[in-house]
């Protein structure tokens, strides 16, 4: 798989690090999600090696208990909301911005923000953020979304479309399932939406 990697052995020895802590089919998602990532930064001129970084990383609190996660919030200084403690599909992403930069020393914020968003969203996302997102939605080993293929085709025709496809998408889901909705996907959906109808 074509991953824009540095031959630095810092990016090597992450790399490496992340496919030990990860169970084989969610680091072959995790490449498959940094390659997407870095496919996206090429198409709308965002910065690639931050692409890949956060694609790389953005799962790697994953199979950390959750306990755990809460603890790496609360001593990383990140808040966790009521809706988030005790659920680590939704914690892992803000646990992953500790372990990002505590275990694999990536400081830099904006790599940090998209990761800490790429499950929900949030109100006006930078570039990166949505790259990582749609990234996350899209990549190569995903087949079970509603739509994927026009989904796909539109991340690379218009990004903030795509974005608001796949919250749509996404809510929509939720409600057919009958689960909860997180308050901060709703934000976000609610936010774009808003900007879409007075354009």
């Amino acid at each position: 798989m074509g991953v824009y990697v540095g031959k630095d052995k810092q990016r090597l020895e992450m790399f490496q690090t992340v496919e030990k802590e990860l169970k084989y089919a969610r680091f072959i998602h995790t490449m498959g999600v940094a390659f997407t990532a870095t496919s996206l930064a090429e198409r709308y001129g965002a910065d690639m090696r931050k692409a890949e970084t956060a694609g790389l990383l953005h799962d790697c609190a994953k199979y950390v208990p959750v306990e755990r996660m809460e603890r790496l919030c609360e001593k990383g200084g990140i808040e966790i909301t009521s809706f988030e403690r005790g659920n680590p599909a939704l914690l892992h992403s803000k646990a992953g911005v500790v372990l990002a930069r505590t275990q694999y020393g990536v400081n830099d914020p904006e790599i940090l923000d998209a990761i800490c968003c790429h499950t929900t969203g949030r109100p006006g996302m930078t570039l990166l953020d949505k790259i990582l997102f749609i990234a996350d939605y899209i990549e190569p080993g995903r087949d079970q979304a509603t739509d994927l293929d026009k989904v796909r085709a539109l991340a690379f025709e218009d990004i903030d479309r795509c974005l608001m496809k796949i919250l749509e998408d996404s809510l929509n889901y939720l409600a057919t399932t009958g689960r909860e909705i997180d308050p901060m996907t709703q934000k976000t959906y609610d936010y774009y939406k808003a900007r879409q109808d007075n354009r």
